[in-house]
Order: structure tokens, then sequence, then C-alpha cells
């Protein structure tokens, strides 16, 4: 399994979205406050359709909160700032995926502690970063893939087109 953790996200829709990724993958999800929104919130809600009942979601109030209910997670920081690309990251079973808000992406001091962990989407230089729900899809099925997939049933679907 996969944790995604957004930490202080601020739009609803990338949220939803992000929870039905989660439900679909059996990934858990974990939010960090302050969140920019009301998770109760309709436009989540829309977003994340049906799904909601089917993510597995833990609301932290700070990432020292998190850190203290889950001491030594297997991190990985995604980051427009990261010397080295996702590709170069083995992710285990029950590895974490951080992922910053929209308009700042991950704290600074939380980025220097963990340097070695952090990875990139590789992208045009003049591109300042993807939408999050999709850098959270694209991180989420690259961890999956390198662990075969594990409970889902993906794998033999296409041939059945």
């Amino acid at each position: 399994m996969v944790n995604i953790v957004l930490v202080e996200p601020e739009i609803p829709q990338n949220c939803g979205n992000i929870a039905r990724t989660c439900a679909a993958t059996r990934c858990r999800l974990h939010l960090v406050e302050p969140l920019g929104f009301d998770i109760s919130e309709k436009a989540v809600k829309r977003a994340g359709l049906d799904y909601w009942p089917m993510v597995d979601l833990t609301v932290y109030s700070s990432l020292d909160d998190l850190f203290a209910r889950t001491p030594r997670p297997d991190l990985w920081l995604a980051t427009t700032k990261a010397p080295q690309d996702y590709t170069q990251a083995t992710f285990r079973e029950g590895c974490w995926l951080f992922f910053g808000k929209e308009t700042a992406g991950l704290p600074e001091h939380f980025r220097t502690e963990y340097a070695s962990r952090c990875i990139r989407i590789p992208m045009r230089e003049d591109a300042r970063s993807l939408n999050l729900s999709n850098s959270v899809a694209i991180l989420t099925y690259e961890a999956l893939r390198q662990q075969g997939f594990p409970g889902l049933n993906g794998v033999g679907r296409m041939g059945r087109m």
C-alpha cells in the first residue's frame, strides 16, 4: 500500500480528484492541516464522486503530529526543486509520498531535512509545475508499478478490450 500525504492542500477539487485516485488504487490519504477548504465541502465531494466511502483518510494538525503518530516512515517528497527524478527512487510497500500545497509546495525546512528523499517529475524548464492531482497520480502509479500493483486487478485487463 502507498500512503499519499497532502501538506496544507488549498484547492478542494484537487483533493477530491486525489481521493478518487486513492480509492481506485487502495492507497491511504493523509491530509495535513491547515486545509484550504472543509473536507465535507460540496466541491470536494463532487470531485471525488461516490468514492469517498472507499477512502482511508487520516487528518493531522501538523507535520509534527503526523510524525508523532507515524515515526520513521519510508518517505519521498515530491518537489520541482529536487535534483533527482522519480525514476531514481525505489518505492517500497508502505511508502509515504508527500506533496505540498498548490501555491508554495512543501516547506523549505522539510525539503532540506529530507534532501536525499526529494524527487521531481521531469518537465520543461519554463513550466512551473503540473497540477497537484496529476502529480499524485503519476507518482502513485509508479510506486504501485514498482510493487507489482498489489491488490489491484489491472494486470491482464488490456487483453479484454
